[in-house]
């Protein structure tokens, strides 16, 4: 007779398996065996509500006499599956639909939800999560990406749309790291500006390049914090907004066009190849040429970094690929109940990418880095 749910079935014996192997070495012997190394004995078992994807499984810990026994994959969960549940948890405590919670529930394989079941994971998520974004910073950071996450949140008795800025930032060494994830009620000046003065509260001293969209008050608050870096303005955002003006049957020839601009190997080439598409279509499209002539100096800011990777520092398309990646996701959630289930979410996620950047390949070589560095230095 086959199990109804085999994957399940499956996780169900590997837990017990692995208790049982941990709890003997724990114990120095195996259940009933006469041995000198015994440290413990066995003492019946105690029943432990385990919620996972696959579905609740009810655990049979083994209790000892001396020491007791928690089982490792119990302890150490990820936190964003910690996370994760604490949101359906305060969507339940602040009243939002029952019916709809409890699907998400079902959908995360958990029977069901209690008001203390998650209170000692919230306690340690919201400390890592709060370590994280206030942990002292390098001095110097070549290269910066700024961009903001979008969702709904309840709010007292409104449900609004909220950012959360994050901000990546390339290392010395050429790795990437996230530097700072801010909620904002507001994208302005002002609140774009508070975000840096953080980053330099923290340690950060010189940025080398900025990379963002226009947002003019974003624009403003780089320039104002981060005096003698230089702004890319995210030449995929660019070209996004020069197209909105350009009818629909010539999009796909006009853009194919457009893109050989950051194609060229230097900006002299860039600035000539540019010139030649304003002359060819500055009658037929001129709301179109005259973005394009007024953002044109701002997106090629990253052709003055030859020794670093172009395509990298060309665009903020390296953090949009890790929102998009966190709205996939976040997308079961719908409405996050607080603002605070929202940044944990958030925050959780990016610490285990930047956990894993730490030790996966270089996002752009540290000898390229340093040979810019010396070029830079010729320059001032």
């Amino acid at each position: 007779m086959t199990e109804p749910d085999p994957l399940y079935a499956m996780l169900e014996w590997l837990t017990n398996e692995l208790m049982k192997l941990e709890a003997e070495n724990k114990v120095g012997a195996h259940k009933g065996e006469h041995c000198p190394t015994r440290t413990t004995h066995f003492s019946g078992t105690r029943v432990r509500r385990f919620d996972t994807r696959l579905g609740t499984i009810y655990l049979l810990v083994p209790k000892l006499r001396k020491g007791g026994y928690i089982p490792f994959f119990v302890t150490e969960r990820k936190r964003s599956e910690q996370a994760l549940l604490q949101v359906v948890q305060e969507a339940f405590i602040n009243g939002v639909s029952t019916r709809k919670m409890e699907r998400l529930a079902q959908s995360l394989g958990i029977e069901s939800l209690s008001a203390g079941q998650v209170s000692e994971i919230t306690k340690d998520l919201n400390e890592q999560v709060e370590w994280f974004r206030t942990r002292p910073l390098e001095k110097e950071y070549p290269v910066i990406w700024v961009d903001a996450l979008y969702e709904k949140v309840r709010c007292e008795r409104h449900i609004i749309s909220m950012a959360i800025a994050v901000v990546q930032g390339l290392t010395s060494e050429g790795n990437r790291e996230i530097l700072a994830v801010e909620p904002m009620f507001a994208e302005s000046e002002d609140t774009y500006t508070h975000l840096f003065e953080q980053l330099k509260r923290r340690g950060v001293e010189t940025v080398w390049l900025c990379i963002s969209d226009a947002h003019t008050g974003l624009k403003n608050a780089i320039q104002k914090c981060f005096l003698g870096s230089s702004w890319q303005r995210c030449k995929v955002h660019f070209m996004r907004n020069i197209l909105v003006h350009i009818p629909h049957k010539e999009k796909e020839s006009f853009a194919a066009k457009l893109k050989q601009i950051w194609y060229q190997p230097d900006q002299e080439c860039a600035k000539q190849y540019a010139h030649l598409i304003i002359q060819e279509y500055q009658d037929r499209f001129p709301q179109a040429i005259a973005l394009l002539e007024e953002g044109l100096e701002d997106s090629l800011q990253f052709l003055a970094f030859p020794h670093l990777d172009q395509r990298k520092i060309s665009s903020t398309n390296s953090l949009e690929r890790v929102h998009k990646e966190i709205r996939r996701r976040t997308r079961v959630v719908g409405i996050f109940p607080t603002t605070d289930s929202y940044l944990r979410l958030v925050t959780s996620y990016l610490i285990e990418y930047t956990e894993d950047w730490v030790s996966s390949k270089k996002y752009i070589s540290s000898e390229a880095i340093t040979e810019q560095q010396a070029e830079l230095l010729k320059i001032a």
